[in-house]
């Protein structure tokens, strides 16, 4: 079997483990590895001893994000493009959104597949990294894990969402209309993943589960699952995912936008990102109880 460059793809007892594998990048999203992660969920689909996949990070975080350097970008959108031929970029609204889509396309595999994921969270799940984790069936996190979209003060709107359907409006808005987080402990209490669990044990359950899952018939649960998904169709949810590509266009067209592309090419991308989140503190939300803060803008516990 070709080994992927981006992701590790490995299959036993009965479950398809996919490991994001930029370690040294906070498994920053590439489209090389969104390539590759699309092409390892239909194969474990398609692979009859698989039930379930597993879907983790390797090193500190589960994923801190699209990769915002560029690097990885360079995927034929078919085996006949042709370098003497001029294809679409980034210049127009309308190649944004195609550009937009057809990652989405990459990371919607997880929802269209007719096998159950569970995402297993550590560390960092942020921006990208919560558009892919929310697209799993199920979420099992580290209570010390981080869950929340910071571009949206800023970079854009949401590429993919679904935070609507897990946390419903009022919360789906706190988090993004600031790009604050929460804990994982914090997730589970508003609905946004399944489980929190100490980070010690959080394999083990998510294997746990997952062996569950390897005593039923991988058809019946492609059965349970689909009509699930039907259902969360006809909430609107693919639509919205659809339409969610098309919104991030109208946020990369904004006064804000614009500055973060400017403080980029003027300071890098470190700093910048440095500066537009010193404005918020520690970033973090509160759940429970009034969100007391210093001058710094830290929560004080």
């Amino acid at each position: 079997m070709a080994d992927f460059e981006n992701i590790i793809y490995q299959v036993s007892d009965g479950r398809a483990r996919i490991t994001l594998n930029r370690p040294d990048k906070l498994n920053a999203l590439c489209l090389e590895l969104q390539a590759e992660l699309s092409e390892a969920l239909w194969e474990a689909d398609n692979d009859r001893a698989v039930h379930c996949v597993i879907l983790k990070g390797a090193g500190r975080a589960f994923s801190a994000g699209y990769d915002l350097t560029g690097a990885g970008g360079n995927v034929p959108v078919s085996r006949i493009q042709d370098s003497d031929r001029a294809y679409r970029g980034g210049s127009s609204i309308d190649d944004d959104a195609w550009q937009l889509e057809r990652a989405q396309r990459y990371r919607m595999a997880l929802f269209d597949m007719h096998k159950p994921v569970i995402a297993q969270v550590h560390g960092y799940c942020l921006a990208g990294g919560t558009d892919i984790a929310l697209l799993c069936d199920m979420i099992i996190a580290a209570e010390d894990a981080t869950f929340g979209f910071p571009p949206a003060r800023d970079l854009g709107a949401l590429p993919n969402n679904m935070w609507l359907y897990n946390v419903g409006p009022q919360w789906a808005k706190r988090l993004t209309l600031t790009g604050d987080t929460v804990t994982g402990a914090e997730a589970q209490a508003i609905g946004l993943i399944l489980k929190a669990v100490p980070a010690d044990l959080l394999e083990q359950e998510v294997e746990g589960l997952a062996g569950r899952m390897a005593h039923i018939d991988p058809d019946l649960l492609s059965a349970n699952k689909r009509i699930i998904n039907t259902g969360l169709e006809l909430m609107g949810a693919r639509t919205l995912q659809r339409m969610a590509s098309e919104n991030d266009v109208r946020g990369h067209n904004t006064r804000a936008a614009n500055e973060f592309r400017q403080s980029v090419k003027e300071k890098g991308l470190k700093a910048t990102l440095t500066a537009r989140d010193a404005k918020f503190g520690d970033g973090r939300a509160r759940v429970h109880g009034p969100e007391l803060r210093d001058g710094d803008g830290n929560l004080i516990d």
